[in-house]
């Protein structure tokens, strides 16, 4: 398939790894414009091998099209990716994570699970503060879930490129899943108002946080699973806090303990 890459976190991220692995099959930017950032993408594609093509607006205006329309600001630059995967390195079998973590006793492991996180501008946040603090894996159910193609453009966007390096599992059922992480040592936690404070906990080694969708929060048969309920302390006048920032400032509080 080919894949057609914008903005400049992700085109950057997808020229560094080509740095770093070598391999430039496929790969080429089409360019319309240049600019400082613009400048500093085409050195590291030079220093890669990547070809770089000059185009007009109009040409990358074409190529974007099959891109869900808040993905089609290309500012003059876009990648374009032949013969790219149907699935991506980093999508793993969450059957296999588990029998591996299994034999990780007494690794330090942290696992963010999304219930029903339907906005790919919230995944794609989260999964760039999954990258920052450490995080093991993200678990993400197949149905109600911004995980399609459509939504592949704006997470690699919003998560300034972690998307390309977190390992993300998508399972048909997520309360079996937190089952399996629980009989492979890992302590649940869910995220809602009203739990115990976070700054009173100690995160044990394996850890799992479930994070509740935008609007009903975590799902009853799911919260039924978490060891515990945790609360972040706020002082604001709105009652919550957005579910990226909050799993942000959560994975922060694990990762802060385990350092």
């Amino acid at each position: 398939m080919t894949q057609i890459v914008t903005g400049f976190h992700a085109i950057e991220e997808k020229v560094r790894r080509a740095l770093d692995s070598g391999k430039i099959d496929g790969l080429s930017i089409q360019l319309a414009k240049t600019g400082p950032r613009i400048k500093k993408i085409l050195e590291s594609a030079k220093r890669a091998g990547i070809p770089v093509i000059n185009a007009d607006k109009n040409a990358l205006d074409s190529l974007v099209k099959v891109l869900p329309e808040v993905a089609r600001d290309h500012r003059g630059i876009v990648m374009v990716v032949e013969g790219a995967p149907e699935k991506s390195e980093n999508d793993v079998d969450f059957d296999s994570w588990i029998a591996s973590s299994k034999t990780l006793e007494n690794e330090k492991q942290t696992v963010i699970v999304l219930d029903s996180v339907t906005d790919p501008h919230n995944v794609g946040a989260i999964i760039r503060s999954c990258d920052q603090f450490g995080a093991s894996l993200v678990v993400m159910p197949a149905r109600h879930s911004a995980n399609d193609f459509s939504d592949n453009e704006i997470i690699a966007r919003s998560s300034a490129g972690a998307s390309s390096y977190v390992p993300v599992s998508v399972v048909t059922n997520l309360v079996r899943a937190v089952q399996q992480l629980k009989d492979a040592g890992f302590w649940v936690y869910g995220a809602d108002a009203g739990g115990e404070n976070v700054t009173k906990l100690n995160f044990p080694a394996k850890t799992c946080i479930v994070m509740g969708s935008e609007g009903k929060g975590i799902a009853r048969l799911l919260e039924e699973q978490c060891d515990s309920i945790v609360s972040i302390p706020t002082c604001g006048k709105i009652d919550s806090l957005n579910v990226s920032v909050a799993a942000g400032v959560l994975l922060y509080e694990v990762y802060r303990q385990k350092i």
